[in-house]
């Protein structure tokens, strides 16, 4: 089992994805359990980047609900048509939001959340199974190299689907 990751220091977020997605595949290629998995990408996403906040919303209930995160508390449930991570799902793609006040109906489950990356996750027959939503307290903090590298992260969860 890994005790830490290895990540290069200053360098470019590409390089830093290049060298967190071999470890997040061992640490979870092993192991059957979804939200050990889920908690576990988390935190890694969370040790690697600092992002602000960092989890993911699992479809239940006929909503989001709150999964496994790493942050300060966050909102329990979001409906299917609230939200960035509402959108998200509605929409079934990756929303990148440079300012969260910019987006219409944007749910401020904490006031420090500037930007934000939303991507959707599926089952295999295509439904939305949940949403990754990282926040940044910066304004304009992701960008495509994010959104293709996290959603390379979410393949190999959806292999566990």
């Amino acid at each position: 089992m890994a005790e830490e990751l290895l990540l290069p220091t200053n360098t470019d977020r590409a390089t830093v994805y290049n060298a967190l997605f071999p470890q997040i595949e061992a640490l979870i290629s092993t192991e059957s359990d979804l939200i050990a998995n889920l908690a576990n990408v988390a935190a890694a996403l969370k040790e690697a980047f600092g992002f602000f906040w960092v989890g993911f919303y699992i479809v239940k209930e006929g909503q989001l609900v709150l999964g496994p995160f790493q942050g300060p508390i966050a909102c329990t449930r979001i409906a299917f048509d609230k939200g960035v991570c509402g959108a998200s799902y509605s929409q079934k793609k990756t929303l990148i939001v440079p300012d969260v006040e910019e987006f219409p109906g944007h749910i401020a489950c904490n006031s420090a959340s500037r930007s934000e990356i939303v991507l959707p996750v599926f089952h295999r027959n295509g439904t939305v199974a949940m949403v990754l939503d990282v926040d940044s307290d910066q304004l304009d903090d992701f960008s495509e190299t994010d959104a293709r590298e996290l959603g390379k992260i979410l393949r190999l969860i959806e292999r566990k689907l």
